[in-house]
């Protein structure tokens, strides 16, 4: 059966103004006015969508996430709201209480800030020994680049003074001493996690749905799983098999640890099979830039000498992607400090690809903007984590000085004409994209700070960075992103129109429905009516 959508505001991101959308089997078929298309249906059964003063929009895209990894934190401890250690401590108890978790049974914890915290630091094993010293024990900062495992933990991964650090990564130690301290950051950390087995194959595929609701709740039609290593393609693959998925779901394969992923499965190879594809490869050039990880061209504020470090050398990220232009692969790559920034540019000037294949530099927080003019020449697209002017800009303050103005230089790459998204780096952050658009547009911190002021954005730009931009990213634009005859009908409907409000109700703005394919998946308030 058709469907036509009229009555409310209706933002295309197309240059025409419309008052009535018609689609059928999924599909955008007619645009225009409410008179025209009802005319043309009058002898037809049709269902009729008074949005009733409401707006449709596109539904969003998101540019990068890790809906498995976020699938993951939905089973264990939930520690962003702890804001020193015995909270830590009594939230993992707690959890290992209702959770009727058996000792020896590993205990997992996600979201702690150390910047956030009374002690000003990360926890150690001492801490975490206070929760349990017979179960192993791991928490992840928030930023998802290190954590703290307890002393039990550390045993079972064979951890000890004379283990060495990884290159990429590092083990912390005791003042004065070799002894682990429980601290894992970067490869340490990252190697540590790999070995976890958290949930059963049956569990995950239950928290994937619970994952996709949650994504639907925001708005999103389009997810992404960012680094996707052999657990969770297989996971993905056996509920694209299944037609379990709601979503859209592009997987983004860990190049360094599964690329055989892509060898061995060419029907997902950038090709939707029921809802799920592979778009390419992902890798990670550096940290993060609240944990100081984040690879620097000059040190940070306070330091003589220290910038970060990068993961590989310059002959080996040139080596990855002269292999992913050899397989016209796209490629996502994590760079948070203008160092990592510069060698991955350096690497794709080399090469002087002449085809677009739309390499993404995940998070983009400190490049500069001479090195948005060279990313423009080799249609390379920023992706910024947008949200850290918020929720970490008073520490990059800190971090950075004079630099941190320029984090997440949109309005820069615009001005040099480059295509740029926007993401939540999820679960870093929830998937909340009015709460983005809001972050992009007042560029405050949580003190209040106004940081980088020239960098900021209008409402319409941030909803192109999370919409039509994001399917560009993605080879979509032909089918999503903006609403257009010939289109998937991927829509939000929502109570205000982010364009007629003022900046500060942006991000309170409620879905009211999210609508996959025509067919609605989220519900939450019904000012809708159907006929």
């Amino acid at each position: 059966m058709k469907q036509v959508y009229y009555g409310g505001n209706i933002i295309t991101l197309e240059k025409e103004n419309v008052e009535a959308v018609l689609v059928e089997n999924g599909k955008i078929i007619e645009t225009g006015t409410k008179k025209e298309i009802l005319e043309k249906l009058k002898d037809e059964e049709v269902e009729h969508i008074d949005l009733r003063g409401a707006t449709l929009m596109p539904a969003f895209i998101d540019s990068h996430s890790h809906i498995t990894a976020y699938a993951q934190t939905l089973g264990i401890g939930q520690l962003e709201k702890c804001t020193n250690f015995e909270e830590i401590v009594e939230t993992m108890k707690k959890f290992k209480q209702e959770n009727d978790k058996k000792e020896g049974e590993w205990l997992i914890g996600f979201g702690y800030d150390n910047n956030f915290l009374k002690e000003k630091q990360h926890p150690t094993r001492e801490v975490l020994d206070k929760i349990s010293k017979t179960s192993s024990i791991l928490i992840t900062h928030k930023s998802g680049h290190m954590g703290v495992v307890n002393t039990k933990a550390l045993e079972i991964l064979g951890i000890t003074s004379e283990t060495p650090n990884p290159e990429g990564g590092k083990i912390g130690r005791e003042k004065d001493s070799q002894t682990p301290n429980g601290y894992l950051e970067e490869k340490a950390f990252i190697e540590a996690s790999q070995k976890l087995e958290i949930n059963t194959f049956e569990q995950m595929a239950k928290l994937i749905k619970k994952a996709e609701k949650v994504y639907a709740s925001y708005g999103i039609t389009t997810a992404q799983d960012g680094l996707t290593k052999e657990n969770e393609f297989n996971l993905l693959k056996y509920m694209a098999e299944n037609k379990m998925l709601d979503l859209d779901i592009v997987s983004f394969v860990d190049f360094k640890n599964a690329k055989s992923i892509v060898e061995n499965n060419t029907k997902f190879v950038k090709q939707y099979c029921n809802h799920y594809k592979i778009g390419g490869y992902k890798i990670i050039l550096d940290g993060s830039p609240q944990g100081r990880t984040a690879w620097l061209s000059k040190p940070y504020e306070g330091e003589k000498e220290y910038c970060g470090y990068p993961i590989y050398e310059n002959s080996q990220v040139e080596e990855i992607v002269q292999k992913s232009v050899n397989e016209q692969m796209q490629l996502l790559t994590h760079c948070n400090g203008d160092a990592a920034a510069e060698q991955l540019i350096e690497s794709y000037e080399k090469i002087n690809a002449t085809e677009n294949y739309r390499p993404v530099m995940i998070h983009a927080q400190l490049v500069r903007k001479d090195q948005l003019k060279r990313m423009k020449k080799i249609n390379m697209l920023p992706s910024f984590f947008i949200q850290h002017v918020y929720y970490w800009g008073d520490i990059h303050i800190k971090n950075f000085g004079e630099r941190a103005k320029e984090i997440s230089p949109i309005k820069s790459a615009i001005q040099n004409g480059l295509i740029y998204t926007m993401h939540q780096d999820t679960p870093v952050l929830a998937p909340n994209m009015f709460e983005t658009i809001w972050c992009a547009v007042k560029r405050q911190t949580q003190n209040g700070i106004k940081l980088g002021e020239s960098q900021k954005i209008s409402v319409l730009e941030a909803i192109k960075g999370l919409t039509i931009n994001s399917a560009y990213q993605y080879f979509e634009e032909e089918q999503k992103g903006s609403i257009k005859p010939g289109k998937i009908a991927d829509f939000i409907v929502i109570d205000k129109n982010p364009l007629e409000i003022e900046i500060d109700e942006i991000k309170n703005i409620k879905i009211i429905y999210t609508i996959k394919n025509g067919q609605i998946i989220y519900k939450g308030d019904t000012k809708c009516q159907k006929e």
